[in-house]
């Protein structure tokens, strides 16, 4: 549904976006990770026709979003990170008028399906400047879905929410995602870990790793990372930080609360090495696991070798 290849703006001598190309397939929800400057905000609205590329393209269901942009609008509903809402008009009057300014037949029927697909039937009357800022935000989803469009672009939807608002923003999206393309910005990874099928990571505005969350876990865990949990009367972590590095093939040793976290070099499975080091220095060895990656540790990762590179060059 929706494709990008090449895209490029450039403000000045700032380059906002670069050389970025993704693809975002029907029925999924895409999360589009990236801290703050990263160029999500400059994407989706490229992506929604709001302002053009300096290079590249992208297309929305085959609609070129620059030459051929109001085909597009009509198959995206989007939600800026501050929706604009009017503070003096009911739900139900902003709703409607943004149906007529869409031109969208039978505007009553269609805002009573986007009030009852964001739960908001029993506040259709209630002003929008009455509205807590997680109900502002259901607001701002009906009038992304009015008009029924396939593709959805959300901008941070969950930001300045409190955690049960947070809930039901994120179990909205995931019913959304069933029968929409979504595109869902946020540099919260916890969230995109727990709704998005396949993730993107840019930094700097360039795409530095894509797909789904286990399936980049499985690639960046080849180094062979284990939780490793030593007991014994004496618990100097120097010392046994030092025990550890000289097991062989050992690349990093990280103290974390209750022990070490240690990555080998080349995928090897040093989980025997360990054990046989610990026991010979008659040390306790309490527990030995291998140590999942989340999608933090991910974006981390990849963000840190991306700097490295960056500065190489």
């Amino acid at each position: 549904m929706i494709k990008v290849e090449h895209l490029t703006k450039r403000y000045g001598t700032f380059t906002a976006v670069d050389d970025l190309s993704f693809e975002a397939r029907h029925g999924e929800i895409l999360g589009f990770l990236g801290p703050n400057g990263a160029g999500k905000t400059t994407t989706m609205r490229i992506l929604t026709g709001f302002m053009p590329p300096t290079g590249g393209h992208a297309t929305v269901a085959g609609y070129d979003v620059f030459t051929e942009s109001m085909q597009v609008r009509h198959l995206v509903g989007y939600m800026p990170e501050t929706v604009p809402l009017y503070p003096d008009m009911s739900v139900r009057g902003y709703l409607e008028f943004m149906a007529e300014l869409r031109r969208i037949p039978n505007r009553r029927a269609r805002v009573r399906e986007a009030l009852a697909r964001v739960d908001m039937l029993d506040r259709a009357e209630s002003l929008v400047r009455n509205l807590s800022k997680g109900l502002r935000q259901r607001v701002g989803l009906a009038q992304a879905i009015i008009h029924d469009p396939p593709v959805l672009i959300l901008d941070e939807p969950t930001i300045g929410l409190d955690p049960r608002q947070v809930l039901a923003v994120r179990s909205l999206v995931r019913e959304l995602g069933k029968d929409h393309t979504v595109m869902f910005s946020t540099h919260i990874l916890s969230e995109a870990e727990q709704i998005c099928d396949r993730v993107l990571i840019i930094h700097q505005g360039r795409a530095i790793a894509a797909g789904p969350p286990q399936t980049l876990r499985d690639e960046l865990q080849k180094s062979g990372r284990v939780f490793v949990r030593i007991g014994g009367a004496s618990t100097d972590a120097e010392e046994l930080v030092a025990l550890l590095e000289r097991v062989p093939s050992v690349a990093r040793v990280e103290a974390m609360d209750t022990g070490f976290a240690v990555t080998a070099w080349g995928g090897k499975d040093i989980r025997p090495a360990i054990a046989r080091a610990v026991t010979e220095a008659g040390r306790p060895l309490l527990e030995l696991r291998p140590l999942a990656m989340t999608l933090e540790d991910i974006f981390l990762e990849v963000t840190q070798v991306d700097d490295v590179e960056a500065g190489g060059a």
